[in-house]
């Protein structure tokens, strides 16, 4: 008896933790913020210099300037959807590739995002036209 009850719980933990894992997923809150068209939001998770690649236009540029190009792209095209299709890497780089509809065109969104110690932070993201 003593035995099955020590197997349920370690059977039960491992689950509780992948629960942990799954809500800790740093492309929930992007994810939320590039479909919402949120600019602002958005910008809290760049980096405090990040390479963007909006549609060709390839801009080393400071959180500030990253965000007004952010917000230009939002008000020309107006997303209606985004979903990530696919994420890889594990700490400290991470990056995932989504699907955003947007302004009646489908885009190709890859971010880069790298863990430190103040947190996640948006490296790199790259707007394609498909």
């Amino acid at each position: 008896m003593r035995f099955a009850l020590i197997l349920l719980l370690f059977s039960i933990f491992p689950l509780a933790g992948a629960k942990a894992q799954q809500t800790q997923d740093v492309f929930v809150p992007i994810g939320k913020y590039i479909q919402l068209g949120d600019a602002e939001s958005l910008s809290a998770w760049f980096a405090s210099n990040l390479e963007l690649d909006i549609l060709g236009n390839t801009n080393e540029c400071s959180k500030v300037q990253a965000t007004q190009i952010m917000k230009d792209f939002f008000v020309n095209y107006t997303p209606k959807g985004f979903k990530i299709i696919h994420k890889s890497g594990k700490a400290p780089m991470k990056y995932a590739i989504g699907d955003l509809n947007a302004g009646g065109e489908t885009f190709r969104v890859t971010l880069f995002v790298k863990t430190q110690a103040n947190g996640n932070q948006i490296q790199q993201l790259r707007i394609e036209r498909e």
